[in-house]
């Protein structure tokens, strides 16, 4: 029996509970000892019933004092009998569960686990958990820590921690340890069969901790020793390049459209020592929204361009990447430099000519979007390549590109601000810039959390805005009405009922990822030019979009989306010299959402915010749909296990220095688990 076996093999999985499992992303064995507990009750506690307390959960120990009955009261079949210890009694009743009847019996003890209320004259636990009671002298064996499973609303916690038992019992004596003993033992770590067996039913609050610190440590470890691994190529300081500055690189930045802050001048002259070196640039760009990355990125063209160096730069979307374009085409034009666009929707005529022009070198720069990584496109003379918010790109199609070039200077630009932990494992193989100003002149964006209710107001207060001659984004997070989205705001059905009743005398129109290049891009002009006064959208717009006119932002259902992306969005207005707003609707009372909502009020420092959605959510939400394509972490917190990585890292980078091909049989197990990881490219979609 290998942990690769199918959940089917255990018993009691049909079909059914199959599918149910498979919605929890559990498919063989490994998942389902994988599948952690989020939380754990102790349930050794047993309280008498005369000191429970109402609206509380609480562990008693009882015996069943009159026969369960069944009734039905409107339509639905109910369970009720009563128990008692020698303090006193309670009701338990059990809803649309008619078997329950026979479930228990009369006389005999169970510990019953549930909530305990008033309900009309009587008090009574509903739905409890319980398992019968033969020996009270060794109450331990179920009166114990129990854990508290993520689930489904058709499994329940009973059910899980049944399969879990019944799985461990399979694998357990299947669990290779893939950590040498050497390792184990620096960092006084417990075994894996006692590391896994304990995560689900620890016997104390020290078992729990060494088998936490255990998984959290393997965890994080195989995940950094496979990036570094796989980054081997970016890590290393190749000879690249070694630029000059032009002759025109002093009045190319006086042709600038704005000054540089102080923040951009000591980016740029990192850049700048960057490229004149002999080793070719490995540079990360992180910086704000609205920090002005992209006129470095402009600075950086320009001097490997003048160099007699062609040059790339990939952005993950068409808007994105047209106005990238039109920016570019602007500074350049002056200084003679050829500029091309190719996207999914370039003309087959245009593309033909395009690619000539770039094999010819009459064309020294190329903007586009993944068009760019085809076989056919060929750039021979490839000196800087730029990535823009590099997190949406794979290793594969960073690598793509960089290959069209003989060792190309390489920099990646994000407006995602990264806290620093989750940078470490990102772009550890990097030297890191970040742009830590705005440029002067930007008006602080007011930020209100609000209810639905508050719709009225929210839309006389964009009216007054569009008659003063502003625009508004409102976005969405669902592009159509789903079987399950029936509370959720839709593209289409808010954009008809907008321009049928609440702002007939406006021009409204929608914008969503499924529309095609071509539409999509004649949207985002209109909006641009002012002919759209409200846009409705997906995220699709989170991503560079630059209309200086637009001041309000409304976000919908705005605990759909994590901060960091809610940041993102808040950055497309506030980019002109007018007041901006932006405005969260959401009814959620989850205490987790209100503090997330709260902090977009009182901050829009983007690494403020950035740490906050790492704390509050951890990292595998961290970029609102996992777009930073981290492997998800099933166990480890990047937040709040910061500690344990920087062991990890200390460890791998001494491993590897002292064997980087893990050619030592202590390693075997280790190369065999890495290798089972390339093989799913769970990682190759992490960089």
């Amino acid at each position: 029996m290998g942990l690769n076996e199918s959940i089917l093999t255990i018993k009691g999985v049909g079909a059914q509970v199959a599918s149910k499992l498979n919605k929890l992303g559990i498919y063989t064995l490994k998942d389902m000892i994988e599948h952690y507990p989020r939380d754990y009750e102790d349930r050794r506690k047993i309280t008498p019933i005369e000191a429970i307390t109402m609206e509380e959960h609480h562990n008693i120990l009882a015996s069943v004092a009159t026969p369960p009955q069944v009734t039905k009261k409107a339509g639905k079949i109910i369970v009720t009998f009563r128990v008692k210890d020698s303090t006193g009694s309670i009701y338990v009743t059990f809803y649309g569960q008619a078997y329950m009847k026979n479930n228990f019996q009369m006389g005999e003890k169970y510990l019953l686990y549930g909530k305990v209320r008033r309900k009309y004259a009587k008090i009574e636990m509903e739905s409890p958990e319980y398992q019968k009671v033969t020996d009270t002298e060794n109450l331990e064996k179920v009166a114990k820590i129990t854990p508290i499973y993520p689930a489904t609303s058709k499994l329940s916690q009973k059910v899980i921690r049944s399969l879990i038992e019944k799985s461990l019992a399979l694998c357990v004596p299947f669990l290779e340890d893939c950590l040498p003993e050497a390792i184990k033992k620096q960092y006084d770590l417990v075994e894996k069969t006692e590391a896994v067996t304990s995560i689900h039913f620890p016997k104390n609050g020290t078992a729990f901790f060494e088998a936490r610190k255990r998984l959290v440590f393997e965890e994080l470890f195989m995940l950094q020793l496979s990036l570094y691994r796989l980054k081997a190529d970016f890590a290393q300081k190749y000879e690249g390049i070694s630029y000059h500055l032009p002759e025109d690189f002093k009045s190319f930045l006086e042709k600038l459209p704005f000054s540089l802050t102080a923040a951009q001048k000591r980016v740029v002259q990192e850049i700048v020592e960057d490229m004149k070196s002999n080793l070719a640039m490995n540079r990360l760009i992180q910086g704000d929204v609205g920090s002005g990355k992209t006129v470095i990125a402009a600075i950086a063209l320009f001097m490997a361009v003048k160099n007699g160096y062609q040059t790339a730069l990939m952005a993950p979307t068409e808007v994105l990447a047209v106005q990238h374009y039109g920016f570019l085409q602007s500074l350049m034009a002056p200084f003679n430099i050829e500029i091309a666009l190719l996207t999914g929707s370039t003309t087959k005529k245009q593309r033909q000519e395009i690619l000539e022009g770039i094999k010819q070198q009459k064309i020294h720069m190329v903007i586009g979007t993944h068009a760019l990584i085809e076989e056919q496109v060929e750039i021979p003379k490839l000196g800087l390549v730029i990535t823009d918010e590099q997190h949406r790109f794979g290793v594969r199609q960073r690598l793509k590109l960089t290959e069209k070039g003989m060792r190309p200077d390489v920099m990646v630009m994000t407006a995602t601000p990264i806290p620093r932990t989750l940078a470490l494992i990102l772009y550890g193989d990097m030297d890191i810039s970040i742009i830590d100003e705005l440029p002067p002149g930007r008006v602080p964006i007011q930020t209100n959390g609000v209810e639905s209710s508050y719709h009225t107001r929210i839309y006389r207060f964009i009216e007054k805005q569009l008659l003063e001659g502003r625009q508004c984004y409102i976005i969405c997070p669902m592009v159509e009405e789903s079987e399950n989205g029936g509370e959720l705001q839709n593209v289409l059905e808010y954009t008809a009922e907008l321009k049928a009743d609440v702002f007939s005398s406006f021009t409204v129109e929608y914008l969503h990822g499924k529309m095609k290049p071509k539409e999509k891009n004649e949207v985002m002009r209109r909006f641009s030019s002012g002919e759209i006064q409200i846009l409705v959208s997906t995220t699709v717009v989170e991503v560079g979009v630059n209309v200086p006119n637009a001041t309000v932002m409304l976000i919908e259902n705005a605990e759909r989306f994590g901060l960091a992306q809610l940041h993102q969005l808040r950055g497309r207005v506030g980019r002109g010299v007018h007041k901006s707003y932006c405005i969260l609707v959401s009814d959620s009372k989850n205490k987790v959402t209100q503090k997330r909502l709260k902090i977009m009020e009182e901050s829009t420092d983007g690494f403020v915010i950035a740490e906050t959605d790492l704390k509050l959510r951890g990292p595998g939400e961290f970029f609102g749909t996992r777009q930073h394509g981290l492997p998800e972490m099933k166990i480890a917190n990047l937040y709040t296990d910061a500690k344990v990585l920087k062991e990890v890292q200390y460890c791998v980078k001494n491993i590897l220095h002292q064997d980087p091909l893990l050619k030592k049989s202590d390693y075997r197990e280790l190369v065999k688990e890495i290798q089972e990881l390339a093989a799913k490219e769970v990682l190759h979609r992490a960089l």
